[in-house]
């Protein structure tokens, strides 16, 4: 597997690649982030592993650049920024998963391979449609009624999950896991806040709202929006 890690402190990126290397990746390393995003313009890899606070243009700044070109590597951020709002900015900003310094070098590894491991969007259905949605997963496009829904990179994973589960309901706590990657509550409105934000997009134009309210239980499509 080919990892790209930005990682300013030597010490740091020197131990990451050598545990990385001898478990078989093949491992590219990067200190500024400037320089990191012209390299990812240049090649592709399979996971990336970014520091926050770097030189030059910094991690989250690399994260937003890389999401907004509609590109969909798995990336972990790795950053001794520990509370939960720099997690939820991280996730929130398209991250996969969040690692805080210091850390155990296993779990770097473990969470590295279990990113490596996600199938590539194109083992799955190129085209989810419910009711008059349609999302292209290849292109990163959602259209209802033939209309152009343009979705942020969360908001687009939030409406994939609810779109794979038509006629299920999807819980807080799944959605909390599945497009942010929390193990756990954060008791944060996070959901809401982009559920709502969501909604507007979908609904604009539209009588009957795309996505129903399960009171006490979570959401779902409505797939007879």
């Amino acid at each position: 597997m080919k990892v790209f890690l930005l990682e300013d402190d030597p010490e740091t990126a020197a131990f990451i690649e050598r545990g990385l290397t001898e478990r078989g990746h093949v491992v590219e390393v990067e200190a500024d982030g400037s320089v990191a995003l012209r390299r990812l313009a240049e090649r592709d890899f399979d996971v990336l592993v970014l520091d926050r606070m770097v030189p030059g243009v910094d991690g989250l700044a690399v994260l937003k650049a890389i999401r907004a070109q509609g590109r969909t590597t798995p990336v972990l951020l790795l950053t001794a920024m520990s509370q939960i709002a720099d997690r939820v900015d991280g996730l929130e900003e398209g991250a996969d998963d969040y690692l805080v310094k210091p850390f155990a070098f296993v779990e770097l590894a473990a969470r590295v391979a279990a990113l490596g491991r996600r199938p590539p969007t194109g083992e799955f259905d190129a085209v989810l449609r419910v009711a008059d949605i349609e999302m292209n997963l290849l292109r990163r496009e959602v259209r209802r009624g033939g209309r152009s829904v343009d979705l942020q990179p969360r908001e687009f994973t939030l409406l994939e999950q609810l779109m794979r589960n038509p006629g299920r309901i999807v819980t807080r706590t799944m959605l909390l896991e599945k497009v942010w990657n929390f193990g756990f509550d954060p008791k944060t409105n996070i959901v809401e806040t982009h559920m709502s934000r969501l909604r507007s997009k979908l609904n604009e134009g539209f009588e009957r709202s795309a996505i129903r309210t399960v009171r006490g239980s979570g959401y779902m499509m409505n797939d007879d929006a």
